[in-house]
Parts: C-alpha cells; sequence; structure tokens
C-alpha cells in the first residue's frame, strides 16, 4: 500500500509515530510496518468466582490467600506492530519481507491489509513463585491463577486494538494452535518483533517455548465472522476450547481432504 493511504495517514493523524519505510519502484515510498508499540501497567482484576468457574472445587480459603500473593507478583505487558501484507502467495503471507506459511493463515488474510502480530506476558514473577512451592496443589491453583491473567492481559490488547484503530470484530492465530501453522513458525513471528524481549523480556527459546512461559503470541487481523483456530482442531479433550470443531469449515480451508 502506497504512503499516501487513508487508512495509514488516519492512524498518523491519532498519534505521530515512526514507521519502517520501503521503497517501491511503482509507488515510492511505501510504509511496511510501524514501529513497534507498548503497552505497560496493564491493570488485571482478578477474584474467587473467576478462580471457582474454572476450579469447580478447592480450597478457596487458600485460593483466596493466593490470589491476593499473585495480585503483587503479575505485571501484565504486551507488545504490538501495526504491520501491512507485502504479498500473499498460495499458502504463504510475507510481511516485512518475513515468510508466514500457513494455508489456514493465508485463507483468514484474502481480505485483509492490515495485521497485528503481538506478544502478550504476565512476566515471571508469578511461575517462579509456583516453581518454588513445595505443594503441588498450590502449585496448580497458581498456574490456574496465571492463565486467568495472560486471558484478562489478552482482552486489554483487544480492547485496545478495537478502540484505537475502530476495528469491529477481530481474530486471531497462533503459532502451534494447528498443525498447518506449527511452532516453528514462532521464528519469523518473533523476526518481525524483534524487540519484544527487550521491550517486555519475552523470548524463544531453542525449542521454541516463550520465556516467560505465561506468554502468547500470534497475529491479530479484521474479520467479519469471528475465527477460532479451535474450530479446526479435532482435538477431544482441550481445556482452552473456545468453539466446536468443524469438519466441513476443516475441508473448506483444505486441511481435511
Amino acid at each position: 500500500m502506497p504512503f499516501n493511504g487513508s487508512n495509514k495517514l488516519n492512524y498518523l493523524i491519532h498519534k505521530p509515530i515512526y514507521a519502517k519505510l520501503k521503497f517501491n519502484k511503482k509507488c515510492g515510498w511505501e510504509i511496511i510496518s510501524f514501529l513497534m508499540e507498548k503497552l505497560e501497567q496493564i491493570s488485571i482484576s482478578l477474584d474467587i468466582e473467576e478462580v471457582k468457574n474454572k476450579l469447580r472445587t478447592g480450597d478457596w480459603d487458600q485460593i483466596q490467600t493466593l490470589l491476593e500473593v499473585a495480585k503483587s507478583l503479575i505485571s501484565a505487558k504486551a507488545v504490538y506492530e501495526v504491520c501491512y501484507i507485502e504479498e500473499k502467495l498460495e499458502d504463504t503471507v510475507i510481511i516485512e519481507g518475513i515468510r508466514l506459511s500457513s494455508r489456514v493463515l493465508r485463507k483468514n488474510l484474502e481480505k485483509v491489509g492490515r495485521v497485528f502480530p503481538y506478544v502478550i506476558t504476565i512476566g515471571a514473577n508469578l511461575e517462579q513463585k509456583a516453581d518454588s512451592c513445595m505443594d503441588l496443589l498450590e502449585q496448580y491453583y497458581l498456574d490456574t491463577i496465571g492463565n486467568i491473567a495472560l486471558v484478562k492481559a489478552r482482552n486489554h490488547l483487544e480492547d485496545h486494538l478495537h478502540s484505537r484503530f475502530a476495528i469491529s470484530d477481530l481474530s486471531y492465530m497462533s503459532p502451534g494452535s494447528l498443525v498447518d501453522w506449527p511452532i516453528e513458525e514462532q521464528r519469523p513471528l518473533f523476526s518481525i518483533l524483534k524487540g519484544a524481549e527487550a521491550s517486555i523480556g519475552v523470548k524463544i527459546t531453542e525449542n521454541l517455548l516463550m520465556i516467560p512461559r505465561k506468554s502468547v503470541s500470534g497475529i491479530y487481523f479484521p474479520t467479519e465472522i469471528t475465527f477460532y483456530s479451535c474450530q479446526l482442531c479435532p482435538r477431544q479433550s482441550c481445556e482452552g476450547r473456545k468453539a466446536q470443531y468443524n469438519e466441513d469449515m476443516a475441508r473448506e480451508y483444505g486441511i481435511l481432504k
């Protein structure tokens, strides 16, 4: 997209920000992405009822005490970039010269020009506290609280994107959520988000795990109908399932013959 596109100009008007440029012989200078933005000190509210809904049963007095401990340890942050897709191939999209290979992602971005690669974390303090616990049940409670906090941090980023860019509906995909977009795709994603470690302390290991562990990454994109990777995943037992498996949809996306 050329530099003078109204959608990019509107973004610049809302908040002056540095951009990454690429020279195109046909169009001149193009914005391919805006430099990484950081959301700091994301406020996370936690209450016992949310934990009860997740756990169903437990020592509620102990969990209430752990909730208070967790609140002091959680440091939720996020980074994201506003990127423009440079090229769409058969089962690949190219962003900032970096190839992201997924038939499903490519189909989801068929009518999309602007995407939001992101990383979210609640920091390392809570997991360090859980790792130091000798009580396995207490570890489990803290881990559950951390998962709830991470979902809330994701919701905060979604709300920010909705408001900031006047987008009514957003969906996301994450490397490793589907066989079609395997965990190995963390490498190119983090190549786009080069400053994630320096900015919010999130890095990937040689085994492609994120450190801190309570972190998530992926790409947000605007949609007319909400997409969930769960709709294409046949795995039976999954605590994090957000939607039922849809066999017809899996065929439509070409991942089920």
